[in-house]
Order: structure tokens, then sequence, then C-alpha cells
């Protein structure tokens, strides 16, 4: 019935002002309120249950918000492991959601096109070399470190340049106060909710409720205001170097086209294209 490369809204109908207006809201699971330890982050863990009624639930807040400023279509991208974490039922029944993973370098936003006319993110997290979150990662936990022309990558740094290259705003991101402060150095102006702060092997969380109620309303805000200034600048040239924990996967991803070694744990690749930078990391992160 929907089909993420036919998508329905015809673009001359989607605008700034009060007509039909197109959300997109990826969402994971390591920044949502309370988590802090991989157990609750896993679907084999008792502790799961909980923080995937969580993550639901903040990512209902972030469609109510939208819907209050204007979004007349959602589409929600579970983008946490397996992709099936957040319960259909529970969100507003204008609410499309992707589970699963198509394969599409586009990954944590797959199926985001110049169709749509804002980008949310629900649950971020600190990159894999940040030390403001017990559950800081960047893609898979194979990597240590993942670099953009030299600047630590987090996954709102990789999918918001994705966003970028169709001409969609990153206009909100909810999650640990390290990303929050991450994405109003990168994208100044954009609205950000830190829901907790990381502390060496733990985290000082806002109560979950009180989440909800401000990311409804903080999502609702960004919506209204000029989204346009907001899309992020792309680099013309991409230097990127991932780091592996080991080195066997370094040398594994070092015969990849364009890669090149750079220590027994490193490898780097260059390009002007930057799809061509998120095909290389759907296969080698």
């Amino acid at each position: 019935m929907y089909d993420v490369n036919d998508l329905s809204v015809r673009k001359d109908a989607i605008c700034l002002g009060d007509e039909i207006v197109k959300v997109y809201i990826s969402a994971d699971i390591e920044g949502i309120a309370g988590t802090y330890h991989w157990d609750e982050t896993e679907k084999r863990c008792r502790e799961y249950e909980e923080f995937r009624d969580q993550m639901t639930a903040e990512v209902a807040a972030a469609c109510r918000g939208a819907s209050a400023g204007g979004a007349r279509e959602l589409w929600v991208k579970d983008a946490h492991d397996t992709g099936r974490n957040i319960i259909h039922s529970e969100l507003p029944e204008s609410a499309v959601l992707l589970r699963g993973w198509s394969g599409h370098p586009f990954q944590m936003i797959e199926g985001l096109d110049d169709t749509f006319s804002a980008l949310i993110m629900i649950g971020y997290h600190s990159g894999s070399d940040s030390a403001r979150s017990p559950l800081s990662h960047t893609g898979s936990r194979k990597i240590s470190s993942i670099k953009i022309n030299g600047a630590s990558a987090s996954e709102m740094m990789v999918y918001g340049y994705a966003a970028a290259t169709v001409g969609v705003p990153l206009v909100f991101l909810s999650g640990d106060s390290g990303i929050c402060e991450e994405s109003e150095k990168i994208n100044p102006g954009m609205t950000t909710l830190a829901v907790k702060e990381g502390r060496g092997n733990s985290v000082a969380t806002m109560h979950p409720k009180k989440a909800v109620e401000e990311i409804e309303s903080g999502v609702k805000n960004a919506l209204q205001g000029n989204r346009g200034k907001l899309l992020l600048s792309l680099p013309e040239k991409f230097v990127v170097e991932l780091t592996y924990r080991e080195h066997v996967q370094a040398y594994r991803a070092s015969f990849f086209p364009g890669v090149r070694a750079l220590s027994s744990n490193s490898i780097s690749f260059e390009t002007n294209d930057y799809f061509e930078v998120l095909k290389m990391l759907l296969y080698l992160n």
C-alpha cells in the first residue's frame, strides 16, 4: 500500500506555510529518557520492554507535536537495531511506520526524499568516540571512531548530511546532552531537547512523562519556526576515517573500492559525492 519510492503527496503541495506539510521522524532508543545500559536496548533482555514502551511514547509525542505544528502526513522510521521496536498501535492513525531495513544507504532515514518538509530525530545519542553517554556509538559497535573531514561523526551528523542531499532540514532532535550540544554547533538555531546527561557509566535523566511532554511541545514549536534556515551545509569534499576495534575488520574493509589502509585498525575513504559515503558506510560500518 505504501511505497517509499513512490510517495503520494505532490511536491507543489508542500510548503512552509499552513498548507500540507510532510514530516519524517527517525527514532532510536539509546537517547530516550532513562536508558543507560545495553540490556535496556536489546529485545532479548527483560529490561527492554520498559524502554521500548518509552521509545514508543516519545515518538507518539513527536507525532502529536508535528500534527499540531501543521503536518498533514507523518512518516516514522523505527531506526533501532532490528527496526522492530515501536508499537504502531500507540501512534496516531496518520503515521506511516517504516519497520525493518530495506538495504538502502539512507538507512536510519530510508524513504526520505525532497517531498518532505522537515526531519525530526528522537532518541538519538552521542557518537562512538564520545564520553557523553554510556551508550555512545555510531552505527555498528565494531567501530570505535568515525571521522568526517577530521570531525567525530555521530549518527546525527551522518544522517543530517544525508537529509541535506535531498534538501530536507533537520529541525528537532532529542537525546542525551552530548548529542544535543553537537547538533546545536553543527546546525545553529535548531531545537534540541536533552532528556538525560551521561556521567561515566551512569545517566542523570529527566522523568519519562516530562520528556514526552517536552518533546511534543518542542516539535510543534520547531515546525512553526523558519525551517529553511536549518538545512545543513554540505562540504565540497568528504574524507572519512573509520577505526575498528579489531584489526581484522579493518583489513577486510581495506579491499572496498576507493578505501586505503591508514593503520592496522583504520581506513580512509575520499569522495566529492556524499551518497558514496553512505554507500561505503552501508557495507563497512
